[in-house]
């Protein structure tokens, strides 16, 4: 096991009292006992549903080197159980502890936020930078108030490059993040109408994004995408900030711009101009929407130090993880079918794309393209409206059968032709029979929508009717 904080630093850095038994070295942190690694340092974080302290004496006995309480819990541990460190408020001492590991790197720091696309363009980061040096990033989407100290606390010392995903719900998240990360360069990949609900306008989610070059110091660079309505607006925030601006799109005068794309249902050929150096390269994923993200991540590189040429090649190997575009085959009586999996999360961008994506599919003889999608969440008003756009790009991508759920994916349903009617129903579950009865050889299913329209039970229920077919190859997908 590697050393990741000695226990007097981590002691120092928590701002605690020992307790107990003698700390271990530790080598990593965990949040949750059922990923906690032997040697780790456990945080009991109160969250909306479960509180950590119950889970203290599992971690200790499942090989944590420690275990951070606060004062209010700590009576409730016998001290022989095995190494406590005692603090005021434990979510508060991990991010103490991420702001000590962001203290003591010498790493080119990068930080990540827009409406859509923030992890799959923090994956494609990680995988070029990793070429050029150790690199470390947000697991997962960890980009919240807990996600973002807990990566800078995972972060070893000897890292030469970081990576971090910054999401919000509400004005003022952005800026608390910023300010612990402090990035060097900042990456925002675009501003859409996604948390209408909470913000009222488009304006003020481009403000929100634009905390994040309040975390630049001196020096720091701003890459936008010049290609999305906002970008004056982010464009005034950054200099505001004395940040350098670095703009990637297809807009004439980009610094990183696309030049030429050949788009293939397994990914995409390309052509850039990458801050003065032409570069041609292959993305391992469908997608014309990553080609766009691809562009920041190269820019980004570069201006980080990295080599470029490698990057480049990296992208290549670029893969997806489950719910966000990862592709399997499934068996069925007389062949195959293809489902999409992208039912992480969705807002009116990535449903554009993803159907898009969709649309560049090849189904197989006779078969089909079938999308089935639930709800976009958080759209306040303008919900019905923004569901039943999605008429156009439907039919733009040729899909065959609509299969929909949630009362505001019915005005979508309502509003294509009666021919391409699958079936509607007001939960995802109700369309889980009639899917599976529907779906043929050739077919090519796509599964999308928020988080809270439970699509992923969709794919799963699809995963237990029919056998897979040579395991998940994950590619990248829309949001």
């Amino acid at each position: 096991m590697s050393v990741l904080w000695t226990p007097e630093d981590f002691i120092a850095a928590v701002g605690g009292r020992a307790v107990g038994t003698d700390i271990a070295p530790i080598g990593g942190v965990s949040i949750d006992t059922r990923t906690l690694e032997k040697g780790d340092a456990f945080f009991a974080i109160r969250g909306d549903r479960l509180d950590g302290h119950d889970f203290v004496t599992g971690a200790i006995e499942k090989g944590a080197a420690v275990a951070v309480v606060d004062e209010e819990h700590a009576e409730r541990f016998d001290t022989a159980v095995g190494a406590l460190v005692v603090v005021p408020d434990v979510l508060d001492a991990l991010r103490r502890l991420g702001q000590a590991a962001r203290a003591r790197t010498g790493a080119k720091i990068i930080g990540i936020t827009g409406s859509v696309g923030k992890t799959g363009t923090k994956e494609a980061l990680r995988l070029a930078l990793s070429r050029s040096g150790r690199t470390h990033a947000s697991a997962a989407s960890y980009n919240n108030h807990w996600g973002v100290p807990l990566t800078l606390a995972r972060m070893p010392a000897d890292t030469e490059y970081g990576v971090f995903e910054m999401g919000m719900n509400a004005p003022g998240e952005i800026a608390a993040l910023t300010e612990q990360v402090r990035p060097e360069i900042a990456i925002v990949t675009t501003v859409e109408p996604v948390h209408l609900e909470f913000f009222g306008t488009v304006e003020k989610i481009a403000d929100a994004k634009a905390e994040i070059f309040e975390g630049l110091g001196p020096g720091g660079i701003a890459v936008l995408n010049a290609d999305n309505p906002q970008f004056g607006r982010l464009a005034e925030a950054a200099r505001s900030c004395g940040a350098r601006i670095v703009t990637f799109g297809e807009a004439d005068g980009a610094d990183a711009r696309l030049k030429r794309v050949s788009l293939r249902p397994d990914g995409s050929s390309v052509i850039a101009d990458i801050l003065g150096m032409e570069v041609a390269y292959k993305f391992g994923a469908p997608g014309r929407h990553l080609v766009g993200n691809s562009l920041a991540v190269l820019a980004a590189v570069k201006l980080a130090g990295a080599d470029l040429a490698l990057a480049a090649l990296a992208l290549a190997d670029m893969t997806a993880p489950k719910g966000r575009g990862a592709r399997f085959r499934l068996s069925v009586a007389g062949g195959d079918v293809t489902v999409i999996d992208e039912s992480y999360n969705a807002n009116p961008a990535s449903m554009r794309a993803a159907l898009a994506l969709l649309g560049q599919a090849d189904p197989g003889l006779r078969g089909r393209r079938i999308a089935v999608l639930g709800d976009m969440l958080e759209l306040g008003e303008a919900s019905r409206d923004l569901h039943r756009e999605l008429a156009g790009p439907v039919a733009d991508a040729n899909v065959d059968l609509l299969f929909a759920s949630g009362p505001h994916m019915q005005a979508l349903y309502d509003e294509i032709p009666t021919l391409r009617r699958g079936r509607y129903s007001q939960a995802s579950d109700g369309l889980v029979a009639a899917l599976l009865d529907e779906v043929r050889p050739g077919d090519v299913v796509m599964v999308k929508g928020s988080l809270g329209s439970r699509m992923g039970p969709v794919v799963e229920a699809l995963r237990r009717r029919f056998a897979e077919i040579g395991g998940e190859t994950a590619e990248a997908g829309a949001a």
